[in-house]
């Protein structure tokens, strides 16, 4: 008996730990909740609650890239607790691939965080690139933001999702739904140079009257 008790009470002092500290449970990062099936979430991941200040996320990087470059992109989490962050970006199209940047890792094809980031004059960064297919399609980066307090618990977190749009090429075929705005297509013109001709021809019978 005198053996088994100190094993117990060891055995206590870890549940208790990982559950006062289930926001430790993924501090050095998570996938498969950036957004990209909507039925994942951060709090759903039972990491972090939605008790705290929902905070503003969102992608700064190039909207076009060309067939086989390679893009230098930002998430960037403001508001909530801002205390730490940390971050699931994923992308949905083509063969792209994405890199981690610093303070990032890839995993599963996605990148997190290695661990939890500071905030920064308000403001978390985390930095990654994007390399696009050798074919013209159109991107959809997903990613989730969590503003944490910084307590170890899960509570008083708070977490959101954003998406981004990167046309690469020619979109894929679909000309980006615009409209060049320029110029006359051989087909438009056709009717505006038959009525220059009847006027000439107009002006030429007048004369030989």
């Amino acid at each position: 008996m005198r053996s088994f008790l100190p094993s117990l009470g060891v055995a206590g002092a870890l549940t208790a730990c990982l559950v006062s500290g289930s926001a430790f449970a993924y501090a050095t990062g998570q996938t498969g909740y950036s957004g990209k099936d909507s039925t994942l979430t951060c709090a759903s991941s039972m990491c972090h609650s939605t008790g705290g200040t929902v905070p503003t996320v969102k992608f700064e990087g190039p909207a076009s890239l060309e067939p086989g470059q390679t893009g230098n992109y930002s998430f960037v989490i403001t508001g909530g607790p801002a205390i730490r962050g940390g971050f699931d970006v994923a992308v949905e199209g083509g063969t792209a691939s994405l890199n981690a940047g610093t303070g990032s890792k890839k995993v599963s094809g996605e990148i997190t965080h290695t661990q939890p980031k500071p905030f920064t004059s308000g403001e978390v960064r985390f930095d990654f690139t994007l390399v696009a297919p050798s074919t013209g399609t159109t991107l959809t980066l997903f990613g989730a933001g969590n503003s944490t307090n910084g307590n170890g618990e899960d509570t008083g977190d708070a977490s959101a999702t954003t998406s981004f749009k990167v046309k690469v090429g020619d979109g894929g075929g679909d000309g980006g739904g615009e409209d060049d705005g320029g110029g006359c297509a051989a087909a438009g013109g056709a009717p505006l140079l038959g009525a220059v001709l009847m006027l000439l021809g107009a002006r030429l019978r007048r004369r030989d009257a």
